[in-house]
């Protein structure tokens, strides 16, 4: 089993890159995942949102995190997601898995079902159940159109070891303080939103599971534990190096903000799946002028 690890620092949602064709491009995966590593970030996330895995048939994420653990040979942990609105699912699949080479789980609250908190609760509970590893959950309304309040995550923190962090994506600020101030010992916050982890931090959150990091993982990382260590000067000028960037990475829809970045960076093309489209092309040229601004910094 992978040694357990403090989830402090930045995870990276990383991409699963396509060929024109829509098949997995494992070669240009290798690229980002190397890219990733000598950025110094702290961990990898395989099948996140960031890397579509909705889209992804079951050999496929068998695949992708398959190649991802070979190419990183241990050398930075790996937190897999398995997430879904099918409760039994979800167990079925954490029970199934070869969880060996992974550090812990990432899974999304229940989507589209609307559960009440109560369901919520209930569902993390039975994947506490069955999981051998640490559990991240994941909240992010704007996606799930449910949100998990801070009245849950601390009942689930409280009532369950392995349940060992939460990955805020809510911006709700309010909400945020408040799992912080009053979560058990140990119990990690980490930040879902790049443009507002500086804030987090500074509120005593942990870390970031980052999409920006894809493209940026050194100055991002940097970023993070430079905030970590309460040297905030410096992470705010890192901060606000890579804020233009980051907006424009979103304003599009996401993951297509971070395949352009990357195309242009020369890691991987820019192609998604259905429904998923690339970015316009006025974001995309607004993507490769703030690249190279950056660049030339």
């Amino acid at each position: 089993m992978a040694k357990k690890f403090d989830m402090r620092g930045t995870g990276v949602a990383i991409v699963t890159p396509f060929r024109k064709d829509g098949s997995i491009d494992f070669t240009s995966l290798e690229k980002v995942v190397e890219h990733i590593i000598k950025g110094k970030a702290e961990y990898i996330v395989a099948l996140g949102t960031t890397g579509e895995s909705v889209t992804l048939k079951k050999d496929e994420k068998a695949a992708v995190t398959e190649h991802i653990l070979d190419v990183i040979s241990n050398r930075i942990p790996v937190v897999l997601g398995i997430g879904g609105n099918n409760t039994a699912e979800v167990t079925e699949a954490i029970e199934k898995a070869d969880l060996s080479r992974i550090s812990a789980i990432l899974s999304v609250s229940p989507y589209y079902n609307k559960p009440t908190q109560q369901g919520i609760y209930e569902h993390y509970k039975a994947i506490s159940t069955v999981s051998p590893l640490p559990v991240i959950l994941y909240n992010v309304p704007g996606r799930t159109s449910s949100n998990i309040t801070a009245e849950t995550t601390l009942r689930l923190a409280n009532d369950f070891e392995n349940i060992a962090a939460t990955k805020e994506a809510s911006g709700n600020f309010a909400q945020i303080m408040k799992i912080i101030k009053y979560r058990p010992a140990g119990f990690k916050v980490i930040s879902g939103d790049d443009l507002i982890t500086l804030p987090i931090l500074s509120c005593g959150g942990d870390g970031v599971i980052s999409v920006i990091a894809n493209a940026f993982p050194g100055e991002f990382s940097e970023m993070t534990r430079q905030a970590l260590k309460g040297n905030f000067a410096t992470a705010s000028e890192l901060h606000y190096k890579l804020t233009d960037v980051t907006d424009l990475l979103f304003s599009d829809g996401s993951p297509g903000g971070i395949k352009a970045a990357l195309e242009i960076l020369g890691l991987c093309k820019n192609n998604l799946r259905l429904p998923l489209v690339p970015v316009n092309n006025s974001i995309y040229n607004a993507l490769k002028q703030e690249i190279a601004k950056i660049k030339r910094k």
